[in-house]
């Protein structure tokens, strides 16, 4: 079963730059569609990006779309989540997570995932 660790979390001012890294252990990527979710306090995970087991297609939630980049590396072991112009509203813990399906479908929606990380915290002050 693979493990999911993510990193990169920090506090950032408003229209700052991270970038969050999701790292596997006990396997690859390698046949997984991948997912970045965040839960803002008191809020529902919600949707972030997703990229494909290919890395040939990606999907962003519209809130994030033009400012965050999900890729992932050649190796199959990392996930990377570039975040650009920071608002405070992208507070949030941030998550990654796998889905095993081996669905063509890019899924918005948690229960689609099977494998999460434990999260890491990005804060961005105004």
């Amino acid at each position: 079963q693979v493990q999911l660790l993510e990193s990169g979390g920090g506090l950032v001012q408003a229209g700052g730059s991270l970038r969050l890294s999701c790292a596997a252990s006990g396997g690859t990527f390698s046949r997984y569609n991948m997912g970045w979710f965040r839960q803002a306090p008191g809020k529902e995970h919600d949707f972030v990006a997703a990229i494909s087991w290919t890395g040939d297609t990606t999907t962003y939630a519209d809130s994030v779309k033009g400012r965050f980049t999900i890729s992932g590396d050649n190796a199959k072991t990392t996930v990377y989540l570039q975040m650009n112009s920071l608002k405070p509203e992208d507070t949030a813990v941030y998550y990654c997570a796998a889905d095993r399906s081996l669905s063509e479908t890019l899924f918005n929606g948690p229960w689609a995932y099977d494998y999460w990380g434990q999260g890491t915290q990005v804060t961005v002050s105004s």
